[in-house]
């Protein structure tokens, strides 16, 4: 769903949120919003820059991130954790490294004694 940004008509008149601009979620096909969600002042619809964020991954970080799922739908805790971690140490992903741990915890592992090792506050 698109995102589209919206500001007070009377910013005398406005609230905190339609004061400056605001975004919101909607769908292709929604009416553009002619009150304010918070307050109920008039809004209009402004044009704003284009804030996309492309995340790239490499095909291997896809192909791991794959396995990983795979391992966790299937209840194989311990297989999905080594990976992640081996991958995180890889690509140094703080996220990564704590969803290992989460995994070893599913799996068993005692993770207070893990996560001292984990050094995420290094990274």
């Amino acid at each position: 769903m698109p995102i589209y940004e919206y500001q007070a008509l009377d910013v005398r008149k406005a609230c905190h949120r339609c004061r400056r601009s605001f975004e919101t979620l909607q769908g292709l096909h929604e009416e553009p919003l002619t009150k304010c969600p918070l307050c109920g002042g008039d809004v209009r619809k402004v044009i704003s820059w284009c804030r996309a964020a492309v995340a790239e991954t490499s095909g291997e970080s896809t192909r791991v991130e794959r396995r990983i799922k795979e391992y966790e739908t299937s209840g194989m805790w311990s297989h999905a954790a080594e990976l992640a971690d081996k991958h995180s140490e890889k690509v140094k992903d703080k996220n990564l490294k704590i969803r290992a741990l989460d995994n070893y915890k599913k799996a068993g592992y005692d993770v207070n004694f893990l996560s001292q090792h984990a050094n995420l506050n290094n990274e």
